[in-house]
């Protein structure tokens, strides 16, 4: 998918030095990584943080952009060739987990090393509670009557929407920027429309497969705490990846970025400095 034509993707850069991308998931935005980005980009970086189109960017893609699991992935691909980027480090989480499987898998030339953090993998995109949103999706009106009852702080707390997935929550003026583009914008529920009733495993088994092959290095975030994604997901694919390193984090749900911010700095640092290649000056 060219990247232009598709519809481009806003983002913003902070720093300079070795790329960093970073790879958000399903209803959020960039500003996941808010937390993260000033001290990465302090240490030496270039830290880029695109809106990719998962229902909470603010431009609309084209019409007939392709928004399957496989096409957003290009579209990623698309952008690193864009800013004419390589050895780039990716850091994911959540469905930007899955969605950086199958670039590993499919478009690997510009990475020079990974992060993922607790994300969907294997079978299990979307996993429990999430599993039934493709069907959900399906439904005419769904997503536009989904837009309307997030406005709700009752609903957002639920396990199925962001309730499960910051241990101390996420403050409202967060929440509001991941949802406001979805509740103003037909063109953006279009978008998360034709991603999520595209949302399908069999793009993570067959990047799963393929990622046997890659062997650049993978540093593997669980969370102590995760109650979205099972530890096995991550055991597997340190079994699976040729060069990966499992840690775990304490005290943190699935968006670490948001509970553990310092000490995901501090891995992702390492990490850079330490294996992944070139350190910042270097």
């Amino acid at each position: 998918m060219n990247w232009q034509t598709a519809g481009g993707v806003t983002y913003a850069e902070l720093g300079t030095g070795p790329a960093v991308v970073f790879v958000h998931g399903l209803l959020v935005n960039a500003n996941l990584w808010r937390k993260i980005v000033p001290d990465v980009a302090a240490a030496g970086f270039r830290c880029i943080t695109p809106n990719w189109p998962l229902g909470a960017h603010q431009l609309p893609m084209a019409p007939d952009a392709d928004l399957t699991p496989a096409g957003v992935a290009r579209l990623i691909d698309g952008f690193l060739h864009e800013l004419d980027l390589t050895d780039v480090t990716i850091v994911a989480n959540d469905t930007g987990g899955a969605l950086t499987q199958i670039l590993m898998a499919n478009h690997p030339e510009r990475i020079g090393r990974v992060v993922l953090t607790p994300c969907d993998a294997f079978e299990d995109f979307f996993p429990p509670p999430f599993g039934k949103l493709p069907e959900l999706a399906r439904l005419p009106g769904a997503i536009w009557l989904a837009s309307r009852l997030l406005r709700f702080n009752a609903v957002r707390r639920l396990p199925n929407t962001f309730g499960w997935l910051a241990k101390r929550g996420i403050p409202d003026t967060i929440l509001d920027s991941y949802l406001q583009p979805i509740r103003d914008s037909a063109e953006i529920r279009r978008d998360a429309k034709k991603f999520i009733a595209n949302v399908d495993s069999s793009y993570t088994l067959a990047a799963a497969k393929a990622l046997t092959s890659f062997e650049k290095p993978v540093l593997l975030v669980q969370a102590a705490d995760d109650r979205i994604f099972a530890p096995r997901l991550f055991e597997r694919l340190a079994e699976t990846l040729p060069d990966a390193t499992l840690v775990r984090v304490a005290d943190s749900y699935s968006f670490i970025p948001e509970d553990q911010p310092r000490e995901l700095t501090r891995l992702i640092l390492d990490f850079t400095s330490g294996r992944g290649g070139p350190g910042p000056g270097r």
